[in-house]
């Protein structure tokens, strides 16, 4: 659960010692205060680990099953007898770290940040990470289909699949909150957004516009005339494009269906932690 005001909470890392002689930070758990609860993460890049020789195969098959095992363990214990239990049944290859306190105001986002701080994974490109690129460049891969340097690696949850047409993008402004946060980093799905685009969110390119106000994330709405029984042939013709947002404060607006400078980019998929 998500706390509504600062508070302090411990956290611990989770240390595996490698074949090469050192202390392989592999994750990190927090106490949420608030419910006696303890949140795991650990990282995912144990094969390319392997490969270094810093891990063996029976190394890795502990590892890919821990976090699940630590998640229900500390859902059955609660946070005390759950530290207990991990102090006294770990091996002497892997060992939890002295609890430090940290001030948390969210405990995903507080997670994210221990995370990040104190664990260095390995970049694997649409396996565990997905490429950041500014809008401008998003809308290059995918619509020119030229070749764009992302501008950053960016990894997501465990269970998001990833596929090499998701991409991350760096969204500011309020109109599409509180869905979308001004700021927030958001995983799209570039290139042809398939099947009926009404209802989706969507992420627009309007060449009318310029500078920061060519690109816009909104809600796609679309009404159709329905072709002839007469003419099979015919195909459904668009009456009304209406790109909205979420946010009450802010105002939808039409565009032509004709017009080809107003050209969907991708479809939206999530907000990541932050």
């Amino acid at each position: 659960m998500a706390l509504l005001a600062l508070a302090t909470a411990n956290y611990s890392l989770l240390t595996h010692a490698t074949g090469a002689g050192r202390n392989l930070t592999v994750g990190v758990l927090l106490e949420d205060p608030t419910e006696s609860l303890v949140h795991v993460r650990l990282r995912r890049d144990w094969w390319a680990l392997h490969e270094e020789g810093a891990l063996d195969l029976e190394d890795i098959e502990i590892l890919e099953v821990l976090e699940d095992d630590l998640r229900a363990k500390a859902q059955e214990f609660g946070a005390a007898r759950f530290f207990r239990w991990l102090e006294d049944s770990l091996s002497n290859a892997l060992r939890v770290t002295d609890r430090e306190a940290v001030t948390v105001d969210s405990i995903v986002r507080s997670l994210d940040r221990l995370y990040r701080q104190h664990v260095a994974p390995k970049v694997l490109p649409f396996r565990t990470h997905l490429p950041v690129y500014t809008l401008q460049a998003a809308a290059g891969r995918f619509l020119d289909n030229s070749e764009i340097e992302a501008e950053g690696w960016e990894e997501t949850p465990a269970d998001l699949r990833l596929t090499d047409d998701l991409f991350i993008a760096h969204i500011k402004g309020h109109s599409m909150e509180p869905k979308i946060p001004d700021g927030s980093l958001c995983v799209f799905r570039g290139g042809l957004v398939g099947g009926s685009r009404n209802g989706r969110i969507v992420l627009v390119e309007n060449l009318h516009e310029g500078g920061n106000n060519r690109y816009t994330v909104k809600r796609y709405r679309s009404e159709k005339t329905r072709p002839a029984a007469s003419d099979p042939d015919e195909s459904w013709t668009h009456n009304r494009i209406r790109l909205e947002p979420l946010n009450p404060d802010f105002d939808a607006w039409d565009i032509d269906a004709s017009d080809g400078r107003v050209r969907v980019i991708a479809e939206f998929v999530r907000v990541l932690p932050s």
